[in-house]
């Protein structure tokens, strides 16, 4: 019998070869090839008879809540049972804490059970006293693949919480746990078990130093859903995204803060994030839209004089390519020099920004750092900028408009087009120029 070749796998991208490189010729990291052994070859298998479409009975299982309204929204309304979803984030950010709040509220009308390889029944007894009413969550330490397996197969629990794949390890392989191999292989077996027994799993994945959840990428392909949990473990309050969802949108985005007694919802971000300082230069409230939820974000930017020979771009929160954008079409159309200056733009409380709706409100905190004069008291902004200067109107402007009103701003700077009548009103602008003096006090003086 000839001997099985070995491989060797990058635990970064998954890049696989049959000798070992120092550098990953694919994602160039150093020393991130590992030795596995290939798995065993399957025997062979029956064929099975095929179905049409038309045939197919499928059932609309009711959603699972988790008692945790964020999490619900961004997964879509709930947990949909059998099905598989993946959490990543930083280390400390919460990512435990916020899935055993959710368990425990589970448990009170469902079997719910947590499968924990990083720490011990005794730590998660303390972690769940603190934050109260856990009492009923069932609880396993196990990182064999093959025990956690035959333990949701016969106990089949309505929702599962697995703290983390990286720590399974399937004793058919000869990699170390958290390995491309063995993670792999965890994820498709549980996939099987979810699926075949019913069980909602939900995985709790390790992130690497670019904040991409550890592990081969046929990881985020297997699962359902993929969720990113964001935020600083220095700061209080968190962000919940969903990267894919099969069973919802992608749009969506949660809200927690931290606080003694575990995560808390902030049902309403807008209050928290959008709320400026009367009179100060650089600053504007963006009304983004994540999802079905809009959001005023307070827009907070600096432009400082520069001896360098290529001025800074420094985006927080935005991305760089649309802040380089911005501040040329800024210079170009609306006569606002910034070619001697850094520009840092930063979004406060440490939401991102990704919607092209947001354009307008970060010129205008550009132009009012530049030209040191505020935005008007109780204005805020929205919409798309385009290369020629001119505004493109922003999706779902309704929505917007009320969730300006329901803060208190009276004024709201909008492309052309944009209606609405009652509070707030509407400065209607054509061009990023009219915009610029639509928005800033300097304005009263022209």
């Amino acid at each position: 019998m000839a001997k099985a070749a070995v491989q060797f796998a990058c635990v970064e991208c998954g890049y696989s070869a049959g000798r070992w490189f120092g550098k990953c010729p694919s994602c160039g990291s150093f020393g991130t090839l590992h030795e596995e052994a290939p798995p065993p070859a399957p025997g062979a298998a029956a064929p099975r008879p095929l179905l049409r479409l038309v045939d197919v009975e499928a059932d609309e299982a009711a959603r699972i809540s988790t008692g945790v309204p964020e999490l619900d929204r961004v997964l879509g309304g709930g947990i949909v049972p059998a099905s598989l979803v993946l959490l990543g984030g930083e280390p400390g950010v919460g990512k435990s804490t916020l899935l055993l709040t959710a368990l425990a509220s589970i448990s009170r009308e469902r079997r719910a059970l947590l499968v924990t390889g990083e720490e011990s029944t005794a730590q998660v007894k303390l972690r769940a006293a603190r934050l109260g009413g856990a009492e009923r969550v069932e609880i396993l330490a196990e990182t064999e693949l093959e025990a956690v397996c035959a333990t949701l197969e016969r106990e089949r629990p309505d929702v599962c919480v697995i703290d983390s794949v990286q720590t399974l390890y399937s004793s058919e392989l000869g990699s170390a746990p958290g390995s491309v191999a063995q993670v792999r292989e965890a994820a498709a077996r549980l996939l099987r078990v979810a699926k075949e027994s019913g069980v909602a799993t939900i995985l709790v994945g390790h992130v690497t130093k670019d904040g991409a959840v550890a592990g081969p990428r046929v990881l985020e392909h297997l699962v359902d859903c993929v969720l990113q949990f964001e935020g600083d473990r220095y700061h209080a309050h968190r962000v919940l995204r969903a990267a894919k969802n099969r069973f919802g949108s992608t749009n969506e985005l949660g809200v927690f803060e931290m606080t003694g007694a575990g995560l808390a919802g902030v049902p309403d971000p807008s209050e928290l994030f959008g709320r400026t300082v009367a009179g100060e230069p650089g600053a504007a409230v963006a009304c983004a839209l994540e999802g079905t939820r809009p959001i005023l974000l307070e827009i907070q930017a600096l432009v400082a004089p520069t001896d360098l020979a290529m001025p800074r771009r420094v985006a927080t929160g935005v991305d760089p390519k649309r802040l380089a954008m911005i501040v040329a079409v800024l210079g170009r159309h609306a006569r606002v020099a910034l070619g001697q200056a850094d520009v840092f733009v930063n979004v406060a409380g440490g939401v991102r920004i990704d919607e092209p709706g947001a354009d307008l409100a970060i010129a205008l905190a550009i132009a009012s750092a530049a030209r040191g004069s505020p935005v008007r008291e109780g204005t805020a902004a929205f919409g798309e900028i385009g290369l020629t200067g001119r505004l493109r109107p922003a999706a779902q402007a309704d929505r917007r408009l009320e969730e300006c009103a329901k803060l208190g701003l009276v004024r709201v700077v909008a492309p052309t087009g944009t209606s609405r009548s009652g509070k707030p009103s509407i400065a209607a602008a054509e061009t990023l120029r009219q915009a610029v003096k639509l928005a800033l006090e300097e304005a009263a003086a022209e």
